[in-house]
Formats: structure tokens, sequence, C-alpha cells
């Protein structure tokens, strides 16, 4: 993946010294997006399949924990296949609907910054090294291509919250 259709993320467009201030940037965004919104609302799916404001939330949480650990795994091992996050079965084993949105925030402005650190941290060397990634299939990838994929995981996600929210919250005249 090079860009997305749905969110018009280019990856080559962000430079890769961009790529730790754009993880930190989220908690404020996500925030954003959330002041003022009830729990109930962040929680409702607009649809069965369509996750909740909330439920994407976490996800981006814990994406940016995920990712974090396998930068670490990619400079410990070489070229290695991390197992799949599996995003779907995720949302119901770690009870996604169930958590605290002010808690999540928060535990959201920690994920950003400790996956920051990481990326920050990373010379041109280690942004060439590999890892296997599994999503959508097994391919190939270096660690800067997956800083940007991050990058692009949150901005798409953050779109998702608001039109979750668009779609839920009544609109004051």
């Amino acid at each position: 993946m090079t860009e997305c259709p749905e969110c018009s993320f280019v990856y080559e467009g962000l430079p890769l010294d961009a790529v730790p201030p754009s993880m930190r940037a989220f908690a404020g965004s996500y925030r954003e997006a959330l002041e003022g919104i009830d729990q109930a609302v962040a929680s409702k799916r607009p649809e069965p399949t369509v996750w909740s404001a909330l439920e994407y939330t976490c996800h981006i949480r814990d994406v940016l924990l995920v990712q974090r650990d396998r930068v670490v795994l990619a400079h410990v091992v070489e070229c290695p296949q991390p197992v799949p996050m599996s995003r779907d079965e995720r949302v119901a084993i770690c009870r996604y609907d169930a958590q605290s949105m002010a808690d999540v925030l928060d535990q959201l402005a920690m994920a950003c910054e400790l996956c920051a650190l990481v990326f920050e941290g990373l010379g041109d060397d280690a942004l060439t090294r590999q890892i296997i990634y599994n999503f959508p299939t097994p391919v190939v990838r270096d660690l800067g291509w997956m800083g940007r994929h991050t990058v692009h995981e949150g901005i798409h996600h953050l779109k998702d919250v608001h039109e979750v929210l668009v779609g839920l919250t009544p609109s004051v005249d």
C-alpha cells in the first residue's frame, strides 16, 4: 500500500522525520474529536459491523503499542514475521465497549508517546530493517514504511471516528 483511496493518505508524502510528531499529535486530535461526547454515544455502533468511536480509539491505542513492539522485534530478529494483531477479535476479547473513554484517551496519549519515542530513535539504517507485515497479506516491509503506515492508521481511523460521531450526534441548529 502506498496510498489510501478512502482518506487520501500518501505514504511517500510523509517525511520519515515527521512520523514521531505525527504520532504524538494523535493524542490531542482524538481527545478533541471526543470532547463533550457522552460515553454512551461514543460507545454506540452506527451499524452492527461498524465500530463505535470508542472502539476505533481503542484500536489506535493498541495499534501504536503493537507497532512499537514490532519495531523492537525487528531490531533483535532478522526480518521477523510477528503474529497478526487480530484486530477484529480484540474488539470483543479486550472489551473495547466496556472501557472508560477518559481512560482510553489517557492510554492513547501514553501509547502515542511510547511509539513516537521508538521511531524517533531510529536512524537511517534502522529504518531500512525489514519485517514481514501481515495485513492485509504477508509482505516484506521496512520500518520506514511501518512508521508511515502507523500514522496512516491514526489519520484514517480519526476520520472514521468523525464519521461515526456525525451519524450519532444530533445537529444543533
